[in-house]
């Protein structure tokens, strides 16, 4: 197939698209595990500031106490002094006023008590506010810097992975654009191509038997003779000898040649003027050079 350079490209491309998001996938799950182990931080961090800060709980229970305290107090005040009001306005005997004067004096002084406990148990709880209030502040300002770095390592690696897909696509289009037609062709060509040299002619190679002689023995080649010119044969005339002479000398037959000067099985002489024409032609001999 001649377009299967341009899948290796896809498949190239589409290989490292996937190690980019792989790539991302752990520097997410980096991510994760460390927000996880911020997350265990921060639970020991305000367990332990909850064990620092139990000076400000006790300080905002006392002053929660003292404003209950200051209140009554007040309102106690104030219903004394109502009730001495009353009674001048009545025109009470002086004994009752006397009476009332009384308790609307110890009712301030108590709520003058309460005024002094509450502004000093208030100095206590301001301080201790104060101080939890920036130790509170340094929590979250800590809190805030990691959570604003877990997100910029995000969105690096966003970026970065962004960065990277890119450079994957562009090297993708200039790949696609390299490969041209021809040079799909010849990939092809020359992948199932048996080479740039033609093949030589082929000649004909003799059969050459791979079975053994019967009886173990060697066999002989027999020598070549040529039928009606042996010792035993006749005489050969005037034409035999010519044709005789001629076939006697360094010659080389062909096969056909071979095939051809075979024993007649229609006479016992096998004579040459038994052999047809077109067979004489055949039988012309090839002079060695």
């Amino acid at each position: 197939m001649t377009f299967a350079p341009m899948w290796d490209v896809f498949r190239v491309s589409s290989d490292k698209l996937a190690l980019c998001h792989l790539e991302l996938m752990k520097k997410m799950n980096d991510l994760i595990r460390d927000i996880n182990k911020y997350g265990d931080e921060q639970v020991k961090i305000h367990r332990r500031t909850k064990e620092e800060m139990v000076g400000t709980v006790e300080a905002v229970q006392a002053v929660q106490v003292q404003n209950g305290h200051l209140q009554k107090s007040k309102e106690g005040y104030h219903s004394k002094c109502s009730e001495l009001d009353r009674l001048r306005k009545e025109g009470a005997p002086q004994k009752e006023l006397e009476k009332a004067e009384l308790k609307s004096k110890k009712a301030a002084e108590s709520f003058a008590l309460c005024i002094d406990k509450y502004n000093r148990v208030g100095g206590e709880f301001e301080q201790k506010m104060s101080e939890s209030s920036q130790k509170f502040q340094e929590i979250e300002e800590a809190h805030l810097r990691q959570i604003k770095q877990l997100i910029k390592g995000y969105s690096h690696s966003i970026e970065d992975t962004h960065v990277r897909v890119r450079q994957v696509h562009e090297e993708f289009k200039q790949n696609v654009e390299n490969i041209g037609i021809d040079s799909l062709i010849q990939k092809f060509a020359e992948s199932k191509g048996t080479g740039k040299d033609r093949p030589a002619l082929v000649g004909f190679e003799e059969y050459m038997s791979a079975l053994p002689p019967e009886g173990g023995k060697k066999s002989r080649a027999k020598a070549f003779r040529i039928p009606g010119l042996g010792k035993r044969d006749k005489e050969p005339d005037s034409t035999d000898s010519t044709v005789t002479e001629t076939l006697t000398r360094r010659t080389t037959f062909t096969p056909v040649t071979l095939t051809l000067m075979t024993r007649s099985p229609r006479s016992s002489t096998s004579r040459l003027d038994q052999w047809s024409a077109a067979a004489a032609v055949t039988l012309l001999p090839r002079r060695r050079s």
